[in-house]
């Protein structure tokens, strides 16, 4: 009598194990407090690029308003924004400076970083901190030199005359992100390309870099938002639309009469220029982080 009943309590046995496993323990769900925590947290972030799209949705009178919603939204601001030619060539201009920057960076960087990952030799964590210590380097320190020195070679408002301090400031970061990460790459895997008959260039390029992706993402990305956002030097080397980027461009904005504040137009074109970023960083978000916890491991 008693095997039956073993045989037959075991099935409601497994029965409520499995509807136990489905149901998650009260003590385990995040508490409320935590919920509004975070909803405050995202409200107080978003909240000044909400208000700067209220803004740029605004004209006349409604500018100096403080409505939460535009009382009579429009676009014309953004019409105004994209019809003027300056504009529209800072844009390029910014596009141009950006990407060269980021692809000298990563590709200067990641032979840089690669040598400071992998070779022995002496004085490696100090030209390591020295190459790091740039960054730390203020730029307005350096820009009045920079714009007497560019002035005389004949780099003053030029693509190139930006470039290169851009690259002055961005290289060392992508130096570090990517030491950091190659470093997480086994030697083995290199190793095993060389006994196959890879040179040390074929392993470097066929083999740590593609692993080497999601660091070189977060390297680029960050380096082409700096770039991007960059504003001392697109103004001090700059004096004409020819070389102005769009951050210097926004600063030349003028109202549509001597008394106006063009509040609405440099709100629409601060719209403009922000949405290529949270497109690029909505789009590889995941490589970041997997860049920057890599690189935050064993640093």
């Amino acid at each position: 009598m008693a095997t039956p009943a073993v045989g037959t309590a075991e099935p409601a046995t497994t029965a409520e194990l499995s509807a136990a496993k489905k149901q998650k323990p009260p003590g385990q769900r995040p508490p409320w407090w935590l919920w509004v925590s975070v909803a405050a947290i995202v409200a107080f972030c978003l909240a000044p690029f909400y208000w700067l799209i209220n803004v740029s949705l605004k004209t006349g009178p409604d500018l100096s308003g403080s409505a939460i919603v535009p009382p009579n939204p429009t676009v014309d601001n953004y019409q105004s924004v994209l019809q003027n030619d300056d504009f529209i060539r800072a844009l390029l201009n910014s596009t141009i400076v950006s990407l060269t920057t980021t692809v000298l960076a990563l590709l200067v960087g990641s032979f840089c970083a690669y040598a400071l990952a992998r070779l022995k030799f002496p004085m490696k964590f100090a030209l390591l901190a020295l190459v790091l210590s740039i960054t730390t380097f203020p730029p307005i320190a350096i820009a009045t030199p920079v714009f007497k020195l560019w002035s005389d070679i004949g780099l003053f408002n030029t693509i190139p005359g930006l470039i290169i301090p851009y690259l002055t400031f961005a290289l060392p970061l992508a130096i570090y992100i990517l030491v950091s990460f190659f470093k997480e790459i086994p030697k083995d895997l290199e190793e095993a390309a060389l006994v196959d008959g890879a040179t040390r260039f074929q392993a470097f390029y066929k083999i740590v870099i593609p692993l080497a992706a999601p660091g070189l993402a977060t390297a680029g990305i960050l380096t082409f938002i700096s770039a991007w956002n960059e504003f001392l030097f697109a103004v001090t080397l700059t004096s004409t639309p020819d070389a102005r980027t769009v951050p210097a461009a926004i600063a030349f904005f003028t109202g549509s009469t001597e008394f106006e504040e063009p509040l609405g137009t440099i709100s629409a074109a601060s719209v403009i220029i922000s949405i290529p970023l949270i497109v690029l960083v909505l789009l590889f978000q995941k490589r970041i982080v997997a860049g920057l916890t890599a690189g935050a491991v064993k640093g």
